[in-house]
């Protein structure tokens, strides 16, 4: 099906488009957390890259980043559509969750990147030894 827009006028609909995050992998985070008993946590805080979860008494931030999005080493795809625009795309939000993560540590923060794929049950052993190092008190 061909699209209705040009080339030109697609591309400004689709920027003024922004992201809210991705519920579904928020969502399962949260179910992480609960379950876990890990309290002091949370979320739509003003920190500096925008965390999906924010422990400020800790100083802790939790970043739930999705495998296509940002890259997941095991999981990341590239669409076979627009190739150099969506290989640019990836590497840019690559690039930027490593600014983010070194800014937030410079100014004395924890940073906690979840991969999208480590909140399924069969990955849940081992999310949950991670998140120890972080949370021993409640796990």
């Amino acid at each position: 099906m061909t699209d209705v827009f040009t080339k030109v006028k697609r591309s400004e609909v689709m920027s003024r488009i922004r992201g809210c995050g991705n519920k579904s992998t928020e969502l399962a985070m949260l179910r992480v957390f609960r379950i876990n008993r890990i309290t002091g946590w949370r979320r739509h805080q003003i920190v500096y890259g925008s965390p999906d979860f924010v422990f400020p008494q800790l100083r802790i931030a939790v970043f739930v980043d999705g495998c296509f999005w940002h890259g997941c080493p095991k999981h990341s795809t590239s669409p076979a559509n627009n190739k150099d625009f969506w290989k640019a795309k990836l590497n840019s939000n690559k690039e930027r969750d490593k600014i983010v993560t070194k800014i937030l540590c410079k100014d004395g923060w924890k940073v906690i990147r979840i991969w999208e794929h480590e909140l399924s049950t069969n990955n849940s052993r081992k999310l949950l030894q991670r998140l120890k190092r972080y949370f021993p008190q409640n796990l």
